[in-house]
């Protein structure tokens, strides 16, 4: 993945307002812009370039190996999208293309495509190459849709989204892509494409695996895993995947041999035969296909834009520039990307962390190293494709291995629990119901999860806070409440703007709040937000937003307060755990103590 909704904070000393707003070297400079005036960073940008095609060439290929379609089309997609971003704009420093996070989404639609279309008879080389046209409709008609919902500034929709459930999906998609990866590991075709049937039929393939290609990609995940570890700078400016996938060739050519049939074939002049058009005209004949091709539209939206949002956010904190990206104009980018490539064979395109990252190391500067990157990745397609196909598919396998593994490392799952008892219970349950049917199923059940346990504690909050008379009494009314938004009084004078807040805060009305603090009138110096004691629960992924305001607001020449937070009681000792309001008087006192992003 490239990347993740929440955000780890933790609680810091209240910093001063000169502390808060102390700029960073680099920032005391112009900032780079994006278009023809960012075109004078230009040695910056391709010096960074050519660093994240050789990120960009082996993650590419291997997304679209896992997504079932051929190699090329993943190139071609990181391609197509590096010659757009730089005119389309949205963020500074981010690096788009195929997405790891998607291929679990894709595989599944083009598998249930070429199914419907072949029938249940039909090899699997037969629907993987009859329902990829037809899974790229689906592509280019999720693209149009993002244009459109950027139109309507709908990016910050995002946020009902529970934090939990996020991480649940993305750590299911991490386990997929690992399950994924072991008929690569092990040199053979299984029969079993889901995620419970790979396992089970993994036992009975270890008796006919191809022990070369299991050795090389077993030996390429130890030495990832190795790498990753070694605090070395040049490991960070070149990460481990890129030194894996030399070695990993290298090593094939002289101690394994694979077979040709275990290695990359990209056809000769991919250009013009390795492009794989649309195939509308089959869609529209098959009535059968447009139930199915409508779910998988809209589950691309749902992981191409929570990942995409939450990849800038990410990312804009690496920018030693402190630019912030346009969240509405990024998803209008990436919608005409989407289209651009699934017209010519592309995968779905996406902020990518990992390449990010490495174009923030390398120095660039501006969307001209997306250009760049596409650039040298042109050309070695056209110029290395018989070094490309001296490419064993278990080295990529490998790097998608590690790829997944940090996606639901450990870590994560301690992370969760340490939330709170109910978060991780979020959190499993969305991923084993997600590895169990899919993507969309797993979501909706996670925010049902969020939902009902909100709807839980507000009902306790009420119950606790017997001095305090409140509206929400029924049940209907409670359920209600947690959409509407808690933004009842505005007040503004000499540059202090102060938003009183009367509603419970969860996922599901955060985007009123999110509209709030983006919409600040002219002037505004400083942002109050006050907790009346009718504000009675504020959820996890909640807390984990109004930090990441504090520590944006603090960092600028603005402030901004929680007033009365002292008045919650958390539900474990995270900070970012639930919040639940206590009754008593509210006395206007010195500015309370603020929490803040680490």
């Amino acid at each position: 993945m490239e990347a993740s909704l929440a955000i780890p904070v933790q609680a810091k000393k209240t910093p001063s307002a000169n502390d808060a707003r102390q700029p960073q070297e680099s920032a005391a400079i112009d900032p780079p812009q994006n278009g023809i005036a960012g075109l004078k960073h230009w040695r910056y940008d391709m010096v960074s370039g050519l660093m994240v095609a050789m990120i960009s060439l082996p993650f590419s290929m291997g997304i679209a190996i896992t997504s079932g379609a051929p190699p090329v089309c993943g190139i071609m997609s990181a391609i197509i999208a590096g010659f757009l971003l730089p005119f389309l704009g949205g963020s500074y420093v981010t690096v788009s293309g195929p997405a790891a996070g998607l291929a679990p989404a894709i595989y599944s639609g083009i598998v249930t495509l070429g199914t419907i279309y072949l029938g249940a008879d039909a090899s699997n080389e037969s629907v993987l190459a009859t329902g990829y046209p037809l899974v790229l409709v689906a592509i280019c008609i999720a693209g149009l849709l993002q244009v459109v919902l950027a139109r309507f500034k709908i990016a910050r929709l995002c946020a009902i989204f529970p934090a939990a459930a996020i991480e649940g999906m993305l750590a299911a998609i991490g386990l997929m892509i690992i399950v994924k990866q072991i008929p690569l590991l092990f040199g053979q075709k299984f029969e079993s494409h889901e995620f419970w049937g790979i396992l089970a039929e993994a036992p009975q393939k270890l008796s006919v695996v191809n022990l070369p290609v299991l050795e090389l990609g077993l030996g390429c995940v130890a030495v990832l895993f190795i790498l990753s570890a070694i605090p070395w700078r040049m490991l960070k400016v070149v990460p481990p995947p890129v030194w894996i996938f030399f070695l990993g060739t290298i090593l094939s050519l002289t101690l394994f041999s694979v077979g040709k049939e275990n290695l990359i074939a990209i056809p000769e002049s991919p250009l013009e035969h390795g492009i794989t058009m649309p195939a509308v005209g089959e869609v529209f004949a098959t009535p059968q296909t447009w139930l199915p091709l409508a779910y998988i539209v809209f589950v691309l939206l749902l992981i191409d834009g929570t990942e995409s949002l939450a990849t800038i956010m990410a990312v804009d904190k690496l920018d030693p520039f402190h630019r912030r990206s346009d969240p509405d104009r990024t998803l209008q980018a990436m919608g005409v990307s989407n289209v651009a490539s699934s017209m010519l064979g592309g995968l779905t395109i996406i902020p990518g962390i990992v390449k990010s990252t490495a174009n923030v190391m390398g120095g660039g500067r501006t969307q001209w190293a997306n250009f760049y990157n596409a650039g040298f990745l042109l050309l070695m397609l056209i110029f290395a494709r018989d070094l490309i196909n001296l490419v064993p598919k278990v080295v990529l396998a490998s790097i998608l291995i590690f790829v997944g593994f940090k996606l639901c490392r450990p870590k994560v799952w301690g992370y969760m629990a340490k939330i709170g008892s109910e978060q991780f219970a979020i959190f499993a349950t969305t991923v084993i119901v997600t590895v169990t049917t899919d993507l969309l199923i797993g979501i909706v059940v996670g925010v049902l999860m969020k939902l009902a346990l909100n709807l839980w504690y507000v009902g306790l909050a009420n119950r606790l806070n017997k001095s305090v008379v409140t509206t929400a009494s029924s049940p209907w009314s409670r359920l209600s409440g947690l959409f509407q938004n808690p933004v009842d009084r505005r007040e503004f004078a000499a540059g202090a703007y102060d938003l009183y807040l009367s509603r419970p805060l969860v996922c599901f009305n955060l985007f009123h709040v999110i509209r709030e603090l983006q919409e600040l009138p002219p002037g505004t110096k400083s942002v109050r937000l006050h907790f009346s004691p009718y504000v009675t629960v504020v959820d996890h992924t909640t807390v984990e937003t109004l930090f990441h305001y504090l520590h944006d607001f603090n960092s600028k020449d603005l402030t901004m307060e929680l007033v009365h937070w002292d008045r919650f009681q958390p539900l474990s000792d995270h900070p970012c755990a639930i919040q639940l309001g206590l009754s008593g008087e509210l006395v206007e006192t010195e500015p309370p103590h603020v929490m803040t992003c680490a």
